[in-house]
């Protein structure tokens, strides 16, 4: 008896498990850092890799996002021009971080689609794309004025995320109305 009623108690649970896992938004990832500090790093610059990028200009008193990308990512293609938009658009600057990439084929892409990002650090082992939890690119965290996270995206970024859930926090975070 035993031997059906096991099998089927394992059917069972596995389409509870998967149930769940399909109704939840692919988007949605609570990160650890939320309300915490942002990773601290310190990496060449994928432009010039004599010069460093840091996390510095993340804790510099204003609202800034931090955009994890590669030429790889097929999704980080989908939302350069939205990125370029905000570039002209938008008063929160943008720095980068480029994950497991070839900094050649990186600087060609920001040569061709142009670039939207005040500094990019190149993290061509992928280590400190590990600190920030990155799961996959595009990634797009946005930080407060203290260098806090308050806010992280999985996906390409777009004009209707933006509106959404972008623009009520970074109006919160410079102490406006959401």
């Amino acid at each position: 008896m035993w031997k059906y009623i096991l099998p089927v108690g394992i059917f069972a649970a596995l389409i509870v498990v998967f149930t769940i896992g399909l109704n939840r938004d692919p988007t949605s990832f609570e990160s650890p850092l939320l309300g915490k500090p942002a990773p601290a790093f310190t990496l060449p610059s994928l432009e010039d890799p004599s010069v460093t990028v840091t996390d510095s200009p993340l804790r510099n008193n204003e609202v800034t996002l931090f955009n994890v990308w590669a030429t790889w990512c097929s999704g980080c293609y989908q939302e350069h021009p939205f990125l370029m938009e905000l570039k002209r658009t938008s008063d929160v600057p943008i720095y980068s971080l480029n994950w497991n990439d070839e900094r050649d084929a990186a600087l060609k892409w920001l040569n061709q689609l142009g670039n939207p990002y005040a500094a990019t650090a190149f993290d061509g082992d992928g280590r400190v794309a590990i600190d920030w939890g990155v799961y996959g690119a595009p990634e797009t965290f946005l930080i407060d004025g203290r260098g806090n996270v308050i806010y992280k995206h999985i996906a390409p970024l777009t004009a209707d995320v933006w509106e959404k859930e972008f623009l009520p926090r970074i109006a919160q975070a410079k102490g406006a109305a959401p």
